[in-house]
């Protein structure tokens, strides 16, 4: 099962004021392990960035002036997307952004049956507790010690290691957790159970020849116990 773990940064709160998305970060996992595969870019979003903005990320314009336009890379994000689900944070803010960016350049939005919001996941797993991504990495004892200010690549790498403890932990390979954690995402977003073929039990009775051999070595053997 694939899996995109994704975050991105911003020049405000609501796509459809004219904020825009300056940075995206996409962490690969297959079977809720990361593969090494990753997509990461910044934007140029011709405008200005609000000082709010920059406090929490660090993006200036001075630093984004250079990089590409959001159409410019639309094509290689999709490629990286695929048709895999997607996994990220208070996920329908991350969506606006994205398909409103999508829809911009004239290419179709990515579904919303496509989203996993992890922020809906740890509500069901603790409810009234925090659930801002510093809370659960502390909640599950994962260093974020090396990050001073959000950035999309980072948050996605942390958000991979969240979404893992959210879903049944370093245990996933297990069945029975396996199984779990596709329910808990269930009880979140919808998403696809993979079916299981079914495997007939293998034959463990002895073979002609393993009967002959052992046959041959019992008439070795002096005095048995079993001939009293």
């Amino acid at each position: 099962m694939r899996e995109i773990i994704f975050d991105t940064e911003t020049t405000g709160l609501d796509p459809k004021t004219g904020d825009r998305l300056v940075e995206i970060g996409c962490i690969e996992m297959v079977n809720r392990v990361q593969t090494g595969a990753a997509f990461h870019a910044y934007f140029n979003p011709d405008r200005d960035m609000p000082a709010a903005a920059e406090a929490v990320h660090g993006l200036s314009i001075a630093f984004l002036s250079d990089k590409p336009r959001f159409h410019e890379r639309a094509p290689e994000l999709l490629e990286f997307l695929g048709d895999s689900m997607l996994v990220a944070h208070n996920a329908g803010f991350d969506f606006g952004f994205l398909n409103t960016e999508l829809e911009s350049c004239g290419l179709d939005p990515v579904s919303r049956t496509r989203m996993i919001d992890t922020v809906a996941i740890a509500r069901t797993r603790h409810p009234g507790a925090k659930n801002s991504l510093d809370a659960l990495c502390t909640r599950y004892g994962i260093d974020r010690s090396h990050r001073t200010k959000h950035g999309a690549l980072l948050d996605a790498e942390l958000l991979a290691q969240v979404y893992v403890e959210l879903t049944g932990g370093r245990q996933i390979g297990l069945e029975l957790a396996a199984d779990a954690a596709d329910g808990i995402v269930a009880a979140a977003t919808t998403t696809i159970r993979r079916e299981r073929p079914f495997r007939p039990a293998r034959p463990h009775g002895p073979s002609e020849a393993e009967l002959a051999a052992h046959a041959a070595f019992l008439e070795t053997v002096k005095a048995p116990l079993w001939g009293d």
